[in-house]
């Protein structure tokens, strides 16, 4: 489990076949083999420790639904440690299990805030309520005017100078986890629009569908 708030900027350092070697500092603090880290919001198990960074091994299906399998060496990538208990939770509760791969659409400058949109698959998109939660590359963010498979969030200038939103441009594919409550409770009104026998159009029409 994740809070979404990004402990430091790494670097692939080697891609070999399932491995993932990735240079780091800040994480390398207390990390033991087999504990968790979200490299761009993607759990992942460290399998080995070195003195300048840390090696996981990525499976084909996270290779293929989420940008890892894009990554190369010198590539950027936002990191977290798994929380502790006891910690504080700044961002929200992030699994670190990647629903879809989204797009960014367009970054606005809005005096000291940016304005980015996303283009979210349907994995994502069906969950996006205003002022929810959602996570980009690992990023805890707060949703801003959901439109079907669009929707903003308004960044800080220190978000993008701690994390790779400063090197993401449109067009530029993210990672995307969707809000673990909102996903628990959609499923649980599906579930009981299901029950009460409703028809699919109703379904449909009501978004759970």
């Amino acid at each position: 489990m994740f809070t979404g708030l990004i402990e430091e900027v790494g670097a692939i350092s080697r891609r070999s076949g399932s491995e993932l070697a990735v240079m780091a500092e800040t994480v390398l603090e207390g990390l033991a083999l087999g504990d968790s880290v979200a490299i761009n919001g993607a759990c992942m198990t460290v399998a080995d420790i070195r003195d300048n960074g840390f090696v996981v091994q990525v499976s084909p299906e996270s290779f293929q639904r989420t940008t890892l399998g894009q990554l190369k060496p010198g590539d950027a990538v936002n990191l977290e440690r798994a929380m502790r208990a006891g910690d504080r939770i700044g961002g929200h509760f992030v699994q670190g299990h990647v629903d879809g791969v989204g797009r960014v659409v367009s970054v606005q400058d809005q005096g000291e805030f940016s304005l980015w949109r996303f283009q979210a698959p349907a994995e994502v998109a069906r969950y996006l309520v205003p002022k929810g939660s959602v996570t980009i590359d690992g990023i805890s963010l707060t949703v801003v005017e959901p439109n079907a498979d669009t929707f903003g969030v308004a960044v800080i200038p220190s978000t993008i100078k701690k994390t790779t939103l400063q090197s993401r441009r449109p067009g530029d594919a993210v990672n995307m986890e969707a809000d673990m409550l909102g996903k628990h409770i959609y499923h649980y009104m599906r579930g009981s629009a299901a029950g009460a026998g409703l028809t699919q159009e109703t379904l449909v029409r009501h978004g759970f569908a």
